[in-house]
């Protein structure tokens, strides 16, 4: 029965392998279309998929919380990618705080207490285990481009400067904060299933926030883009949402390929490797 019902999913799989980057880029493009449809119909509050979304960033972070307490080691794991996402969570937190202070508040304070957390273990108690060679994607590289930008494009609101300022800096670093982790990633060539549970729930909470925006420029008819401001930074929060999904999108796509499959071994075409334990 079991290898009955894998039989079309395998050869879905193998279609799919065979078609070039147009089309796979099409049916991914149609099926994000697909799910915020759906999405669209079954969630009435959409303002409750910015929670979600935060839910299973949590979710990850627990992941990673569990590995480092059971297992004793980070390896795998980039301190870089934690400390960007401590930045930007910071300035997010600070943010809410001063403009909006509400649930998002306490989710940002939340996920930030853990991360750190995570920092704290990565930096001292875990740091032997720590892969420095391999985290090797600068931080000032991305956070001086994120802050430059957040100079010269930034929210037109009744706020002060500075805050939107900090806003629009938050908002560009969080979609590049994962990149030194998918680095370390492609050079160590090998993804533990904890990192590739930690990674594909960043990839899931990416969308949900994208999705989120999407639907409530819909909903609101666009109203919400001029409540933002005028210029280009309302198109750049959503190209900025789209952009951190897009990252992560073809990672998740070989994580779920790989749980569905059964696979205990999968190579990426980016040279990654991904390692997952799975029932065969």
């Amino acid at each position: 029965m079991k290898g009955t019902m894998r039989r079309p999913i395998q050869a879905l799989r193998s279609w799919l392998r065979r078609q070039p980057p147009r089309v796979k880029v099409f049916l991914a493009v149609v099926s994000a279309i697909a799910a915020l449809v759906v999405i669209r119909m079954v969630v009435y509050d959409h303002d409750n998929l910015f929670i979600a979304a935060e839910a299973v960033h949590a979710v990850g972070i627990s992941v990673l919380i569990y590995k480092l307490a059971t297992e004793k080691t980070c390896a795998g794991l980039s301190l870089k990618s934690q400390e960007l996402t401590a930045i930007f969570l910071g300035a997010r937190l600070y943010c809410s705080y001063v403009m909006e202070y509400d649930v998002h508040t306490l989710l940002d304070l939340a996920t930030l207490t853990t991360t750190v957390w995570v920092i704290y273990m990565m930096r001292f108690n875990l740091n032997s285990s720590y892969m420095h060679e391999k985290d090797n994607v600068s931080v000032l590289y991305v956070v001086i481009p994120c802050a430059l930008l957040s100079l010269v494009v930034h929210p037109t609101t009744q706020h002060y400067i500075v805050n939107q300022i900090i806003w629009a800096f938050c908002v560009y670093l969080e979609s590049v904060s994962v990149l030194p982790q998918l680095r370390v990633m492609q050079n160590t060539k090998i993804v533990e299933p904890f990192t590739a549970h930690y990674v594909f729930a960043l990839g899931v909470a990416r969308f949900l926030s994208c999705a989120h925006w999407i639907l409530q420029v819909i909903d609101t008819r666009g109203r919400l883009l001029t409540a933002l401001g005028y210029g280009m930074w309302p198109s750049l929060v959503l190209l900025s949402e789209i952009v951190q999904t897009f990252i992560l999108a073809d990672f998740c796509y070989y994580y779920v390929q790989s749980v569905v499959g059964g696979r205990l071994v999968l190579r990426l075409p980016s040279g990654v490797i991904l390692q997952e334990e799975c029932n065969t």
